[in-house]
């Protein structure tokens, strides 16, 4: 298990991490979603033991990140988010030289090449240049790197940034497989498509996690009716006091109201502020995501 206790992290004035605790239990895929600048990428480093809490504290398996550190990184598998293997190797000596690199025994590296090879489809290419893989076979080449060790705990930073939609499904199934197989995986992603791929979500925005469970449970979670009309009169609405949550998109107001407007208020509306009526919207976890930060709502 892992488990995040009340972690903080700070770079000067900027704060990254702001008390997040989190439990990921063994065999799920746990996603963290959030926009550039969320603190992602410094939660992911703390739990790999390269960068450090100011406060707080992180054990994974009982080990301490920050006192057995060499412990961790012996468990884990890191795949950051750029492309860091070597491109004027080829897909062959990268991974051996990862195996080097992890003192994988010398005894059955051979079959765990081959059981690599198989799962991510890449021993036509193994004599390929790194440099010349596709963005999807690059992602593959790195997972796989990342496993050669057989870890029991896989952190991937934002995998499928930059990958075309048909090689992150790939992905994803690559990673569901690994699931199956009894290993915890915690992923990092901007993107909120990629949602229901996870066992559990935790958004995160501004250091802060604004939720954390099943996908379907923070969807379910969100009370508050939210109506969809097109109108140009967005100030009108912005100044009203029961208004909860106000955004534009695509010339359409996104509305939510902490008390439901009487009939004759929305005859009002149609009759003088807005055009084709209105619906009320199903709620998706992009909405609930939004609506639960004013900050996103305000900047929309």
């Amino acid at each position: 298990m892992i488990e995040i206790k009340g972690v903080s992290k700070s770079f000067g004035d900027i704060i990254a991490n702001d008390n997040i605790s989190l439990q990921i239990m063994e065999s799920e895929i746990v996603g963290l979603i959030g926009p550039d600048g969320a603190g992602k990428t410094t939660l992911m480093r703390q739990l790999c033991a390269l960068s450090h809490p100011d406060q707080g504290n992180i054990h994974i398996d009982a080990y301490d990140t920050v006192k057995n550190q060499y412990e961790v990184r012996s468990m884990i598998g890191y795949m950051p988010q750029r492309f860091s293997l070597y491109p004027d190797l080829t897909i062959e000596q990268n991974l051996l030289f990862f195996a080097n690199l992890f003192n994988t025994p010398k005894k059955g590296r051979q079959e765990r090449l081959e059981q690599l090879y198989k799962f991510s489809n890449l021993k036509p290419f193994q004599n390929r240049q790194a440099g010349k893989l596709s963005g999807g076979m690059k992602q593959k080449l790195a997972l796989s790197c990342n496993l050669i060790h057989t870890p029991k705990y896989l952190f991937l930073d934002e995998p499928t940034f930059g990958v075309d939609p048909v090689s992150r499904q790939e992905f994803w199934e690559l990673i569901k497989q690994l699931r199956d197989e009894g290993l915890t995986v915690f992923v990092s992603t901007p993107y909120l498509d990629e949602a229901n791929t996870f066992d559990k979500l935790a958004l995160i925005f501004n250091g802060k996690i604004l939720a954390y469970k099943t996908p379907e449970k923070i969807v379910d979670s969100y009370s508050d009716q939210i109506f969809v009309m097109q109108s140009e009169n967005y100030d009108y609405f912005a100044k009203m006091q029961n208004v909860k949550y106000l955004y534009l998109f695509n010339k359409e107001l996104y509305i939510s109201f902490s008390e439901a407007p009487r009939q004759e208020e929305w005859q009002t509306w149609l009759d003088n502020k807005v055009i084709n009526g209105y619906n009320q919207k199903q709620i998706t976890l992009e909405d609930v995501f939004l609506m639960q930060n004013k900050h996103i709502v305000s900047q929309i």
